[in-house]
């Protein structure tokens, strides 16, 4: 039987800010975090989908950013709003999470 644990949940979803106090391990620690609970908690498995698809999707926009500021400039605009999104967004879906409210990633490819 699966349990609920909505602080598990926070966490995961706080713990992709990690990149902005460490420097790496935006995707990496939800990503375990994920792995190792996904059976074990309610809506661990959705949710760890959303966030991994989220960091993935602001990877890769961040890495089509850069050629385009080489080129047109406009990548700084695209980069910015990627950073903003990656910092806004966790802390957003942790509140609603923690408020018993359905997480929602805007932009988010469906890789997973």
């Amino acid at each position: 039987m699966r349990r609920k644990d909505n602080q598990l949940m926070v966490i995961t979803h706080l713990s992709q800010l990690s990149s902005f106090v460490i420097g790496f391990g935006s995707l990496i620690v939800p990503l375990i975090l994920w792995a190792c609970n996904k059976n074990d908690v309610h809506d661990m498995d959705e949710q760890g989908k959303q966030i991994v698809n989220f960091q993935l999707s602001m990877i890769i926009y961040g890495i089509i950013s850069i050629p385009l500021i080489l080129a047109l400039g406009l990548g700084l605009l695209l980069l910015l709003g990627v950073l903003i999104l990656s910092f806004i967004m966790p802390i957003i879906n942790a509140v609603r999470v923690s408020n018993e409210q359905e997480p929602y990633y805007p932009l988010s490819i469906k890789i997973l």
